[in-house]
């Protein structure tokens, strides 16, 4: 098995202390922050996202589904990303006052129940849609193939066995149908099917980045499909929303798509700006994701899964959107 010297990216992510008094902006632009202890990750017509509002940034916040630009309650609780599914959240956050990182299991009432630690920055999350599998991405620097450029790692915790795979590089790879190995392999986005088995992610080797189909009890990934980046499997588990590079280079930006996974039908939606987010499907028929505003601040959008339409300001100042039900 190769041998990698992991080294965590220096430095510290300054999370932002908030008072519990909230102050109030415009409706439109920045709607009353309501601070509470009773947020619940039960089902429900609600929409869990990372606030990046002044008055709150960083912390977990909800609005209701039906008036996502309304008022939101908030938390105490902070995160750099979140996820929920079936009363399990996941929240990536810094680990206590040390340059190093974590991702924190949530209960149903929002309370830490586990903490894993992570090497590297967190980046990305998923949580299965019962509640049993989470998955996170991070950032890491150090591999020597890289000269000295980011790489990723994504791991994956049943939580039910407590078996954990702390890298999806241990698992076997087929490309193209032939059983495969790399030193410069690289997976990030885990989206779970429902069977609390298989999985999708993306992987990156010689210069290629793939959407691969994994099998946890098998213990192995193959390559369906090319130029697929950060999917998100739909709850009918036949289709998959992701950005693919422009022209197959990331330097011109990311196009959002859904792919059906059935046919292999690509379709690019209605939003032609470029999105670095991993989308969420917020129902059957809609995408959300984050566009950024400026430095540290940014907006959820929503989009027609179908192609139709146009994207729309769903909730302002947020990212990481999360629909409970």
């Amino acid at each position: 098995m190769k041998r990698r010297v992991l080294f965590a990216l220096l430095g510290a992510v300054l999370l932002t202390a908030t008072a519990i008094g909230y102050s109030v902006f415009t409706a439109r632009e920045h709607p009353v922050a309501q601070a509470t202890d009773a947020l619940s990750l039960a089902a429900g017509p609600r929409i869990l996202f990372r606030s990046t509002a002044s008055d709150s940034e960083g912390r977990l916040a909800m609005v209701a589904k039906a008036a996502p630009g309304g008022p939101r309650q908030v938390s105490a609780l902070s995160c750099l990303r979140v996820y929920a599914a079936g009363g399990t959240g996941a929240c990536l956050r810094q680990d206590g006052a040390l340059a190093t990182f974590q991702v924190a299991i949530l209960d149903r009432a929002m309370t830490v129940v586990k903490a894993i630690p992570l090497v590297g920055v967190p980046n990305r999350t998923r949580v299965s849609a019962d509640g049993r599998l989470v998955a996170w991405t991070v950032f890491v620097a150090g591999d020597s193939y890289n000269n000295g450029r980011f790489s990723t790692r994504a791991g994956l915790i049943d939580l039910r066995s407590q078996d954990m795979v702390d890298s999806l590089e241990f698992l076997s790879v087929t490309l193209d149908g032939r059983p495969y190995t790399a030193a410069d392999l690289n997976f990030w986005g885990v989206t779970f099917a429902a069977d609390d088995n298989h999985f999708y992610a993306t992987m990156s080797t010689a210069g290629h980045r793939y959407l691969v189909a994994g099998d946890i009890a098998a213990k192995s990934v193959r390559t369906i499909a090319e130029n697929v980046e950060c999917p998100s499997l739909s709850a009918d588990g036949r289709r998959i929303a992701f950005k693919s590079a422009i022209d197959g280079d990331p330097a011109k930006g990311w196009r959002l798509s859904v792919l059906d996974l059935a046919s292999g039908t690509r379709t690019a939606l209605a939003e032609t700006r470029s999105v670095d987010d991993q989308p969420a499907w917020l129902d059957q028929n809609t995408i959300g994701y984050a566009v950024p505003r400026g430095t540290g601040d940014s907006d959820v959008w929503a989009v027609p899964a179908d192609g139709s339409g146009g994207p729309r300001l769903l909730i302002p100042h947020a990212e990481s959107p999360a629909a409970l039900g």
